[in-house]
């Protein structure tokens, strides 16, 4: 991929300085570490359950389905529901602030 004349002097030192960038990657960070958190403990607490307290997943909620199931099911839940949430936060948030600064760089504006 062959780069621009423009391109090649970006001083992209500057552009990670840039007060547009940190405020982009910020808002990433605040939303992802903690969201990426509390799934990997939801997670971690699903397989420990399985492992140490087979009976309690063993119970059954109604017919065959048990309480294994449905937090095998909330699993799945959960991580559309992280999906589409992410999906709308980069949306609204992420990529406009990540425009913007493609737009500087682009511009000249970090030379």
């Amino acid at each position: 991929m062959a780069t621009s004349p423009a391109q090649s002097e970006v001083n992209w030192g500057e552009v990670e300085k840039s007060e547009d960038f940190t405020t982009l990657k910020n808002e990433h960070r605040s939303f992802v570490l903690p969201l990426s958190a509390a799934f990997l403990i939801w997670y971690f607490a699903y397989v420990l359950l399985a492992a140490y307290l087979p009976k309690f997943m063993a119970t059954p909620v109604f017919g065959f389905v048990n309480m294994g199931l449905i937090l095998g099911f909330g699993q799945f839940i959960t991580t559309w529901a992280i999906t589409m949430w992410y999906v709308s936060r980069a949306n609204k948030v992420h990529d406009p602030l990540a425009k913007k600064v493609y737009e500087q760089i682009e511009n000249g504006d970090h030379k």
